[in-house]
């Protein structure tokens, strides 16, 4: 029984310490990558300063009416995950994408993400690009609560909100947020795992190569 017991604990042991040095790997991996990646983010529009911190605005078309396109949460840059759409209305209207802070190519700040600092943020970020309204909001999911307030609180600059599937207040009525397991996959892609896994680590924008050109 002990020579079995001894047995298992030896396969442990190497079995852990085959996962140790694959977890390592994946490191020294995502560090590099990201080295290599820091290249290619180059911005493609224009970097404003709001709040203490740099934020992202793209701005392509000459139209007399202004689309503002507002991200969803986790979105890992709204340019690119809305130029699929603009891109169709550049040619009629003005396109605005805001990226927030810690999304795209905006800065991450440790300023608070109550809805009234991220809508001076937007509105700010937008007047400093020299965008002025009124706007027609454009807003995704969790945006949609920002694109309301906004609305609310400053009528004269929404002419109109078209939705793209946009959360209202009553979808976060008794919405349980899991932030252990968001800790966690933010533990995961910070360690560079998944990067193993391609579905995870690749976005669809990358896939189709939707890129902003």
């Amino acid at each position: 029984m002990k020579k079995m017991l001894k047995h298992m604990m030896i396969i442990f042991t190497i079995i852990f310490g085959i996962l140790v040095l694959l977890f390592i790997a994946g490191f020294i991996n995502h560090k590099i990558q990201l080295s290599k990646e820091d290249k290619l983010f180059i911005p493609t529009g224009k970097i404003v300063e709001v709040n203490g911190h740099q934020m992202h605005v793209y701005i392509e078309g000459n139209g007399d009416e202004t689309l503002v396109f507002m991200s969803g949460g986790g979105t890992s840059s709204s340019v690119l995950d809305f130029k699929s759409l603009y891109s169709l209305l550049s040619d009629k209207y003005k396109i605005v994408a805001v990226e927030k802070a810690g999304y795209g190519f905006s800065e991450v700040t440790n300023s608070a993400r109550d809805i009234d600092t991220i809508l001076s943020e937007t509105r700010g970020a937008l007047l400093k690009s020299g965008v002025e309204g009124p706007y027609m909001l454009f807003p995704h999911s969790m945006s949609g609560i920002e694109a309301l307030y906004w609305a609310q609180e400053y009528p004269d600059e929404v002419k109109a909100i078209i939705g793209l599937d946009m959360a209202v207040p009553a979808a976060y009525e008794g919405y349980d947020i899991n932030m252990p397991l968001i800790r966690l996959g933010a533990f995961v892609a910070n360690t560079g795992l998944t990067r193993w896994i391609p579905n995870l680590s690749e976005s669809d924008a990358i896939k189709i190569r939707n890129f902003i050109r």
